[in-house]
């Protein structure tokens, strides 16, 4: 028996999310399938980041184990073919056997794209979020200081989040534009329940003027959803990587 990583990337918009729901199509359910007739072995699949419907992916993660001999870095080329033109594995790899995606300690990279323009665009509907309205990036940029380190994020947490612990510590976190298209970037040891669309939104309510930079310092200490902008469309939101630096320690 081994353990096999998979490198993940894919294209949400016809799933409602990572994980499996009844007779609705999910990223996890469409890896099972295919695994399970690749490797002729009854597959289920462990993923690191369970994303929303409508959220994209370049490089989320999942385990699973299989007695299959095919060597595990060309398990990725022979599942390609049996999976929907959505959904691509990256890499494919042996990893540790006690190896757990959600149990290791690692750093998660998030992008959300905003299209700042009067006038949508078709390309981009599936991957932006448009706002018509005029965004001041220097606004958004100065209040991104007050997220940047460990905090409790509970303002930044769904109330649906079933989680007692909502401190996380946020590494970095950048907003840039190019042109139309405003990034924001958030890297992470770990994100609560529609964490970073609510951190997107709340940064989009300081471009617009609704409310200072410095009213993210209140925002946090209040510990109270209802303080913290709306939550951002999912299309805008796709998760960059996972990094795992003491994976192989």
């Amino acid at each position: 028996m081994k353990r096999i990583i998979l490198e993940v990337a894919y294209d949400g918009t016809a799933y409602c999310g990572w994980q499996i729901q009844p007779e609705k199509p999910t990223i996890e359910a469409e890896l099972n399938k295919a695994l399970t007739q690749l490797l002729g072995e009854n597959i289920t699949v462990i993923g690191a980041s369970r994303t929303d419907s409508g959220v994209h992916a370049l490089g989320n993660v999942a385990i699973f184990d299989t007695e299959s001999r095919i060597p595990a870095e060309k398990i990725c080329l022979a599942l390609n073919q049996r999976l929907p033109e959505d959904i691509r594995v990256q890499t494919s790899s042996q990893v540790p056997g006690d190896f757990h995606p959600r149990k290791t300690e690692s750093r998660k990279t998030y992008q959300y794209r905003i299209l700042n323009r009067r006038i949508a665009l078709p390309t981009e509907r599936l991957y932006a979020y448009h706002i018509y309205y005029s965004l001041d990036i220097s606004k958004m940029k100065a209040a991104t200081q007050y997220l940047v380190g460990e905090h409790d994020f509970k303002s930044f947490c769904s109330v649906k989040t079933q989680v007692l612990d909502t401190v996380r510590t946020i590494y970095q976190l950048t907003v840039d534009q190019d042109g139309d298209i405003i990034t924001i970037s958030v890297t992470g040891s770990g994100f609560l329940y529609n964490m970073v669309r609510i951190i997107a939104g709340t940064l989009i309510e300081v471009g617009r003027g609704a409310y200072p930079p410095e009213r993210i310092k209140d925002i946090l200490q209040a510990c109270d959803r209802n303080n913290a902008g709306p939550t951002a469309l999912a299309q805008g939101l796709t998760l960059i990587k996972i990094e795992y630096p003491k994976m192989y320690s």
